[in-house]
């Protein structure tokens, strides 16, 4: 495999006939030793002493269900049981509504054409999207749900995968950390591809704002990058506040986050461009971490990529836990299911999960578990042609060659 350079990087494969979400945070809390009478041979991690106890407490699971159990045979059974528990773990069950959607732009990009809109995910949550429409004959095409990033960078959220005119310095140069300076949606479009991005929820146009937040900070056309910089800090720094909020409140922030991305594939199938049958879903870092939860949660999507947040929880609770962080936690689930599991209720849907092998957030033993769990799920429901796993020697990044790595995969099981 080559890159535009010439260069031949180094490429690990497994297919499965044999995951990563800029977390909120990737610093590691530093453990105050305990007396030296005290002292246990406990390798470093951010939860020290007590990491036993959560080692034991999740041993305890029985992943009761997970596909591999021998009371499941049929795939689908299986779905019909699993996907009922996780959705009521989500703690997150709003009432079904019309989208009343409303399209405000329309903007002419050459092969294709830019939608802004805003619909209804719930009665009380309005959300704004970019769907892009390629040009050309018209026919029903296949779809494709963009899901942003976290990147700790919260200023903008569909626009890290959609192009706008006028882009801001501070995005462009987040989106050539994390994306080779590319806009993959609109990469997606030029090859045909119906594609639609939402802001998630605390993101870009659905981002926090104060009273006290200086007047430069409501106008991202004007910021300045130190106003950037210093509206993410602030953001940030509020993550666990606005989680704590929500749990009170009597859901999780996993739930409104799914429940936005199941509710945007509502839409897209409303719309006469769509084939409903050829729906798949993309996404780096806490985007993957959605992709794999929309992709098993709702049988409507045929294929998915998922880059950059693909483990086995209980290998992170030792020195990982700030890459899951508040707002990616289901409460219970790992007493029925892992991580795993969860991205395999998407079979006999096409997958491939893609992780970087310099990418620090997730402990390797754990990624490739989670790739062996998949594989085995697969293996079983008689389609293992369909998963396929990728690691490159990289870091934490969608780059423009994962990228073509993953635009072959979805033309392969959504294109005719």
């Amino acid at each position: 495999m080559h890159s535009r350079g010439g260069q031949t990087p180094k490429i690990l494969v497994w297919l499965a006939t044999g995951v990563l979400s800029y977390a909120w945070s990737n610093a590691v809390a530093a453990a105050t030793d305990p007396p030296a009478e005290t002292q246990v041979a406990i390798p470093d991690a951010q939860v020290g002493s007590l990491y036993p106890f959560l080692r034991a407490t999740a041993s305890r699971s029985t992943f009761d269900l997970s596909f591999l159990q021998e009371r499941f045979q049929d795939v689908e059974a299986w779905k019909r049981e699993a996907r009922p528990k996780v959705l009521n773990l989500l703690h997150y069950a709003p009432p079904r509504c019309d989208p009343r959607a409303e399209v405000v732009e329309r903007v002419d990009c050459g092969t294709y054409v830019r939608e802004k809109l805003y619909f209804n995910t719930t009665p009380d949550v309005r959300v704004p999207a970019y769907l892009l429409l390629p040009k050309g004959e018209p026919k029903r095409r296949p779809a494709i749900v963009a899901l942003h990033d976290h990147g700790a960078f919260f200023v903008w959220g569909k626009e890290k995968v959609i192009a706008t005119e006028n882009e801001h310095p501070a995005l462009t140069a987040f989106k050539r950390t994390s994306y080779s300076g590319r806009s993959y949606g609109d990469e997606l479009a030029k090859r045909g591809y119906v594609v639609i991005a939402i802001d998630m929820f605390y993101w870009g146009e659905r981002r926090m704002l104060l009273p006290s937040d200086p007047p430069a900070w409501r106008d991202r056309d004007t910021m300045s990058v130190e106003d950037v910089a210093a509206m993410n800090r602030r953001c940030s720094a509020q993550t666990s506040l606005i989680a704590t909020g929500l749990f009170k409140a009597g859901t999780t922030w996993a739930g409104v986050m799914f429940l936005d991305d199941i509710r945007t594939v509502d839409y897209l199938i409303t719309r006469p461009e769509v084939d409903p049958e050829r729906i798949g879903c993309c996404g780096l870092s806490v985007g993957g971490f959605r992709s794999a939860h929309l992709a098993g949660l709702d049988p409507r999507i045929k294929a998915a990529v998922v880059v950059g947040w693909m483990s086995t929880y209980g290998s992170m609770l030792q020195n990982k836990l700030t890459s899951i962080g508040f707002m990616k936690v289901v409460p219970g689930l790992y007493q029925h299911m892992d991580l795993p599991d969860v991205v395999s209720m998407l079979a006999p849907g096409a997958l491939m999960v893609i992780h970087g092998s310099q990418d620090g957030l997730f402990p390797p033993d754990g990624v490739q578990a989670a790739f062996d769990k998949i594989a085995a799920v697969y293996q079983k429901a008689g389609v293992p042609e369909r998963f396929q796993s990728i690691v490159y020697e990289g870091p934490h990044e969608f780059n423009a060659e994962m990228q073509e790595k993953a635009f072959a995969w979805l033309d392969r099981w959504l294109k005719p």
